[in-house]
């Protein structure tokens, strides 16, 4: 694949002081102020606020995080997620620079309220034999506790965990803790402050291949209460995603409330999340409409990165992406049972799941993996910490410390190390397009998919596509622009007249507290009509700095100002700004495509070079000590 850029559509907007009056092209206002309100805020129907929210945490409820060490509940998330310092699990003070807007608890769901009674040593769990080893790891603490923890997670992987450990619906103990997980995020919500959901993670986890989700329910206590969560255990629960839709649709239809799921990164499902075939079924027969009508109902979206790697792109699937090899994770599925081959690679990615969705809906009628973008931590210490000058790790061992990075995290069967800690990436977050901070309007958001990724940093994104004129980008009300002249991310293209390519309008703004922009990158995935080979190309649409293609179309690298001795950065190089109206060079109005803008920061210091200087730690050979955050929108579909 070739890099195109249409360099007639590049806008690159920089501002480095007051903005002066100039001179807008008429066209630029057509259909725009005529006949509205001359108060340009008036009368305004779309949503114009962008919220930020961590849609994946774990606390001590989670018996993977309470034996691994972390002692923080509920309360205290969400006391953390909404601004407080609150003490870590390892006793140290820690506070985020600026607090969430919506955040969700989604402690597992299987052996809910186990752990709290395993560290206790109740009664049930001492006359079991597993119950009374982990309560003794558990207890010692340090590494035999995070040892249990890795155990314990590959027992309920394998299916060999004691039914006494792992507590199921019918338990007075787990139906307790669902009762006090939902009055406490009752408690926490503060419509137009922050706002909170009742959730839980799905844990189905087959042969240790990862295909986890987080359900989201919309609703107060007076419905959330009517049902218990569902779990992965047979004869109440099910590890088959098929089985969680039809919870799902009795959850809708007993409260009248509404729900969805949200699966987790599938770098570690080992080839199984965006399979082609029922992994479930007697001979894995091709998956059928049914299941993909049924997907695409209950999972608008898709969670693109974590703290256990990015899911964007893997380089071996896009070699000629340049940025496709970030944050990569590729060497297991989750308990290292299994080692990580090639062929497993594009049921794992979300670009891959994408085009394979494409296929899927040429075949079936219906696309199953249409998804799109979201991104969480899956803290499991209750801290939900995406910067990377505050990063306090994925479990309570790796929280800050001096030897936490090159902690050989998990090892093979044959006790080859599968990846350091320092591996985990710092990300990320999930940035919705509401009205206001309710549940309801987030909610909202995500299930029609007006939502976008990031790993960290807040920059904000606009990404339309529709028909725009080239110099619209000369106005400041460019979602008005947007809306008016069609859909934003998450939609569907209009079969355009005349065959005419769509154009695409493009906008971000850098977080104020973080790093200037790198590009814009519009990625579109497409089903050749002739061949009907899945095919995908990345589009250089605007970038900072003075920089120009190369004869191949290159865009020359942005350059570096990380000083690692600090460790910081300056904002000498990219821009602040940057938008775009871009025209699809390539377009064939018989092929069907989508489209998603990715925004890539210049480079920053990674947590591991925070880590070097505070505690002047070595770090494994070959860890990476500056990153290039970035974001990724949901991407606009176009279908024949």
């Amino acid at each position: 694949m070739k890099y195109f850029v249409l360099t007639t559509a590049i806008v690159s907007l920089h501002i480095s002081g007051p903005l002066v009056a100039q001179e807008v092209p008429s066209d630029a206002t057509a259909n725009v102020l005529k006949g509205r309100p001359y108060s340009p805020y008036a009368d305004r129907a779309y949503p114009e606020r962008v919220l930020f929210g961590d849609t994946h945490v774990h606390t001590a409820l989670s018996a993977d995080a309470g034996g691994g060490g972390t002692r923080l509940m509920p309360r205290d998330a969400y006391r953390f997620a909404r601004g407080e310092q609150v003490m870590s699990n390892t006793g140290q003070p820690v506070k985020l620079s600026r607090p969430f807007d919506f955040y969700m608890i989604t402690d597992h769901s299987d052996g809910m309220g186990a752990i709290t009674d395993i560290l206790s040593g109740a009664p049930n769990i001492m006359a079991d034999e597993q119950g009374r080893r982990y309560h003794e790891a558990f207890n010692e603490g340090g590494e035999a506790a995070l040892r249990a923890s890795q155990e314990l997670t590959a027992s309920f992987a394998q299916g060999t965990i004691s039914s006494a450990l792992n507590y199921q619906p019918g338990n007075p103990a787990y139906e307790r803790v669902w009762d006090d997980l939902v009055n406490i995020a009752e408690e926490f919500n503060q419509p137009g402050i922050f706002t909170t959901f009742a959730a839980f993670e799905w844990t189905s986890l087959v042969s240790g291949n990862n295909l986890h989700r987080n359900v989201i329910l919309r609703d107060g206590p007076d419905k959330t209460r009517q049902l218990v969560p569902y779990t992965t255990t047979p004869p109440l629960g099910s590890p088959n995603p098929r089985d969680l839709y039809a919870w799902l649709q009795t959850y809708e239809d007993t409260t009248g409330g509404d729900a969805l799921a949200i699966a987790h990164n599938g770098n570690l499902s080992n080839g199984w999340m965006f399979s082609l075939v029922d992994d479930f079924a007697e001979g894995t027969p091709p998956l059928d409409a049914d299941y993909a009508r049924a997907r695409q109902k209950w999972e608008p979206l898709y969670e693109w990165t974590q703290f256990k790697g990015d899911g964007e792109a893997h380089p071996f699937l896009s070699p000629e992406d340049e940025f496709a090899d970030y944050e990569t994770w590729d060497w297991a599925n989750l308990d290292v049972s299994e080692r990580k081959t090639p062929d497993m690679l594009p049921g794992e990615y979300a670009r891959s799941g994408l085009l394979r969705g494409l296929a899927m809906q040429a075949e079936l009628g219906v696309n199953p993996y249409k998804f799109g973008a979201s991104a969480a931590t899956d803290t499991h210490t209750g801290l939900s910490t995406v910067a990377d000058d505050n990063f306090f790790g994925k479990f309570a061992a790796y929280e800050p410390n001096a030897e936490r990075a090159s902690h050989a995290a998990r090892t093979f069967a044959d006790g080859e190390t599968a990846y350091y800690s320092s591996a985990y990436s710092s990300a990320g977050m999930t940035a919705v397009w509401a009205r206001e901070n309710t549940r309801g309007e987030i909610f909202d958001a995500m299930q029609r998919r007006e939502a976008y990724a990031t790993t960290g940093p807040r920059m904000i994104v606009r990404f339309f596509g529709g028909d725009y004129a080239d110099d619209v980008l000369a106005r400041r009300d460019l979602a008005r622009i947007g809306y008016s002249g069609g859909v934003p991310m998450g939609g569907d293209l209009a079969v355009p007249a005349n065959g005419e390519a769509p154009d695409f309008l493009v906008y971000s703004l850098r977080d104020p507290m973080g790093a200037n922009l790198d590009r814009i990158q519009i990625i579109k995935g497409w089903i050749d009509a002739e061949t009907g080979e899945a095919m995908e190309q990345v589009y250089d649409v605007a970038w900072g700095g003075d920089r120009s293609p190369d004869e191949n179309g290159q865009l020359p690298h942005v350059g570096n100002t990380v000083d690692l001795s600090i460790p910081s950065w300056t904002n000498t190089i990219g821009s602040p700004e940057l938008g775009a109206v871009w025209s699809d060079p390539d377009f064939d109005p018989e092929e069907s495509a989508f489209y998603y803008a990715r925004v890539i920061e210049i480079p920053t210091p990674r947590w591991t070079a925070y880590d070097a200087v505070k505690f002047g730690a070595e770090m494994p050979e070959g860890t990476k000590m500056v990153t290039q955050e970035r974001a990724y929108t949901s991407p606009i579909w176009y279908t024949p």
